[in-house]
């Protein structure tokens, strides 16, 4: 699924997320969704959320 529409996220997905400091080598992070951060419907990056632990990306891939 597109990473992003913000309608496609929910809190408690799985996704794969790039962090700020692995968008040079687009090494991807997974995890489960605990906050949404982006406010607009959509971003050509992808929605950036929270992860449990803190952990703050752009999601690129929701796992179904």
């Amino acid at each position: 699924m597109n990473g992003k529409l913000r309608s496609n996220i929910k809190i408690g997905s799985r996704v794969l997320v790039v962090k700020k400091e692995d968008q040079r080598t687009n090494k991807l992070t997974e995890g489960t969704v605990t906050k949404i951060l982006t406010n607009s419907s959509s971003h050509p990056h992808g929605i950036k959320v929270m992860l449990e632990f803190g952990i703050v990306g752009r999601v690129q891939k929701i796992i179904e």
